[in-house]
C-alpha cells in the first residue's frame, strides 16, 4: 500500500465483499498474456553484442502509436519501471538474440522491466514488451525468460494485439447496451467486468500459435527449446503455492483464460522435439542469468510496505498488523488485501483527515452501506483512538474498524459469508495486532532481494532453504524458485537462489 488516499471511497455491502474476496485472482487476469508463457530466460549462445532494441519504436508505425498510447498506463499500473543496469542488460541480451531469428527481424522492440512482484509478461502492438521483476525472480535460467519473450514477440509479429483491439472496440458498444438494460448497477458492472476479463487475454488459438512460433525462435536462437515447457510447469507450481486453498476451484486464476496447463506443456515439448531430445540441445544460460538477477528486488517495493508471512509492516507510515494463520496477504497499490479459508476477506487502507473528525461520526458518515447504527462504538487499539461497527448486505456480514494516527485514518473491513463464525475472531486479530512501529523496528526494515549463493560442502536443500526470509514456507519456496523437485539434491559448487535481505 503506497500511501493513504485523500478521500474515502464509497464502500457498499454488495460492492465490496465479493470484489475483496476475488481481487487476488482477478488482478492477474487483466494483464493480457500473463499466464502460462510469461517466463523469462536468456540463451548461452553468443547473442548479438548489439541487440536490436531501440529506446523508441518505429515512429511511422501506426501499431507503435497504439502501443505508445497505452505504455504510460501500463507502467503506472505496475509500479513504474524497475531500474537496474545489470538486469536490464541481461533482458536486452535475450531480446536481441531472439530478434535476429524472429518472424520479422526488422521489427524493433522496446522492452520494459516492470517494478512489480507479480508473475507476468505481455506485449503491446508496435513492439512494446513487458516483463515483471517477479517473473525474473521465478525463472530458473536464461532460456526460460527467452521462452516468455519469444512467445510475446510472436504475438507482436502475428498482429494478435490488433485483432484483440478490434474485439475490444466491439465490446465497448455491447457494454453500453448491457449497462442500459440491466436495472442493477452492480449487476451491470459485473457483466462488464466479465466481458473485459474475457477479452483481456488472447484467444486460445492465438496463444497456441504464439507457442509454436516461440519454441521455434528458442531453438533457432540456440536456447534450450524445452524451456517453454519447463517454465509452464513452474508457473503452474507457483499458482498452487500462492493459492490460499490449493484444492479449491481455480477457475478464476490467471491460468483460466489460456489453454489448460497439461495440454500446453505437452504441446510445447512436442514442438521442441523437432530440435532434438530433451537435455541434449540448446543453451540454458543459468550461470550468467543468475549473475544478472543477483540482488534483484523481491516482493513488495519499500514504498509499498512489507509482507512478512502473515504480518504487514510499513516503514514510512510507521504501522504494522497481522492477519490470522492461513491467510494470504496481497499488497496492492491502493490497499492491502487478505483472503483466508471459508471465503473470509480483509481490506486495509487509509484516508487523509486533516479535520480531525470524531471517529464515531466518521464511521457513520455514509461510506458504509448496510451499517447497523446500534453497533457503532468507540474503542482504543493499543493506545490509539478508534471506532468499530457491524454491517450486513446481501449474503455478507462485515466488521468495520477505523483507527487514527495523527492526520490519517486507517480502515479495516472484514467480510465473511452470512452466518459465518469467523467474523469476530478474524477482526479481533486485526485490532489486537495493529500498532505503531518503534524507531528500532522501522530502522531494521529492509527489502527482500534475490541472493545467489554457492553451495559449500555439507550444504543440503534444508540448510540452504533455512536461509530464506520473508516466508514461513521456506523449503517450498526455495524448491520453487530453483526449479527443484522433492528428490533434488545439492552438490558443492552449484549455485542457488535464496530470498534474503
Amino acid at each position: 500500500m503506497a500511501k493513504a488516499t485523500q478521500e474515502a471511497a464509497t464502500v457498499s455491502g454488495r460492492g465490496v465483499a465479493r470484489p475483496v474476496a476475488a481481487l487476488l485472482l482477478a488482478g492477474t487476469l487483466l494483464a493480457g498474456c500473463q499466464s502460462l508463457i510469461e517466463q523469462s530466460y536468456e540463451p548461452t549462445v553468443s547473442p548479438s553484442s548489439n541487440p536490436q532494441i531501440v529506446e523508441e519504436v518505429q515512429k511511422n508505425d501506426p501499431r507503435a502509436q497504439m502501443g505508445a498510447r497505452e505504455h504510460p498506463r501500463i507502467v503506472a499500473s505496475y509500479g513504474g519501471e524497475y531500474k537496474d543496469a545489470k538486469t536490464e542488460r541481461l533482458v536486452a541480451r535475450i531480446t536481441g538474440a531472439l530478434t535476429a531469428v524472429s518472424e520479422n527481424p526488422n521489427q524493433s522492440y522496446r522492452i520494459t522491466i516492470l517494478n512489480s512482484p507479480a508473475i507476468n509478461a505481455f506485449a503491446l502492438p508496435g513492439g512494446y514488451l513487458y516483463v515483471t521483476r517477479g517473473l525474473l525472480a521465478l525463472a530458473d535460467d536464461a532460456s526460460e525468460v527467452a521462452a516468455v519473450l519469444s512467445h510475446e514477440m510472436a504475438h507482436v509479429t502475428a498482429n494478435h494485439g490488433i485483432e484483440r483491439q478490434k474485439k475490444e472496440e466491439a465490446e465497448v458498444i455491447a457494454s453500453r447496451v448491457v449497462a442500459e438494460v440491466l436495472s442493477s448497477n452492480i449487476a451491470g458492472k459485473q457483466a462488464l467486468a466479465r466481458g473485459k476479463l474475457r477479452l483481456a487475454a488472447f484467444s486460445r488459438n492465438q496463444e497456441l500459435q504464439a507457442d509454436v512460433i516461440g519454441v521455434r525462435m528458442l531453438g533457432e536462437a540456440g536456447y534450450d527449446p524445452y524451456a517453454a515447457a519447463r517454465f509452464l510447469d513452474s508457473m503452474a507450481a507457483y499458482a498452487r503455492f500462492t493459492a490460499v486453498d490449493p484444492d479449491a476451484d481455480q477457475s478464476l486464476d490467471f491460468l483460466s483464460s489460456h489453454p489448460n496447463a497439461p495440454q500446453r506443456v505437452e504441446l510445447a515439448r512436442l514442438h521442441a522435439r523437432a530440435f532434438g531430445a530433451e537435455g541434449t540441445i540448446g543453451d540454458r544460460g543459468r550461470d550468467y542469468y543468475l549473475a544478472g538477477i543477483d540482488g534483484l528486488l523481491y516482493g513488495d517495493a519499500p514504498e509499498e510496505g512489507y509482507v512478512r508471512g502473515e504480518t504487514f509492516l510499513h516503514g514510512k507510515l510507521g504501522i504494522r498488523f497481522e492477519v490470522p494463520e492461513g491467510f494470504q496477504i496481497d499488497n496492492k497499490a491502493d490497499a492491502v488485501l487478505a483472503t483466508g479459508p471459508g471465503d473470509v476477506a480483509i481490506r486495509f487502507d487509509g484516508v487523509a483527515d486533516s479535520r480531525g473528525q470524531d471517529l464515531v461520526n466518521y464511521i457513520s458518515s455514509g461510506w458504509v452501506t448496510g451499517l447497523k447504527p446500534e453497533t457503532i462504538r468507540p474503542i482504543t487499539i493499543n493506545g490509539l483512538p478508534g471506532a468499530t461497527a457491524r454491517a450486513a448486505a446481501d449474503r455478507w456480514e462485515f466488521d468495520v474498524t477505523v483507527v487514527r494516527i495523527d492526520s490519517q485514518i486507517y480502515r479495516f473491513l472484514t467480510a465473511v459469508p452470512a452466518g459465518s463464525k469467523a467474523l469476530e475472531p478474524t477482526a479481533a486479530i486485526l485490532k489486537g495486532s495493529f500498532r505503531k512501529l518503534t524507531a528500532a523496528e522501522t530502522a531494521s526494515l529492509k527489502p527482500l532481494r534475490v541472493r545467489v549463493v554457492t553451495a559449500r560442502p555439507g550444504d543440503t536443500v534444508a540448510s540452504l532453504a533455512g536461509r530464506m526470509m520473508g516466508t514461513d514456507r521456506k523449503l517450498d519456496l526455495f524448491r520453487l524458485i530453483n526449479a527443484m523437485t522433492a528428490a533434488s539434491t545439492v552438490k558443492p559448487g552449484e549455485k542457488f537462489k535464496i530470498i534474503a535481505e
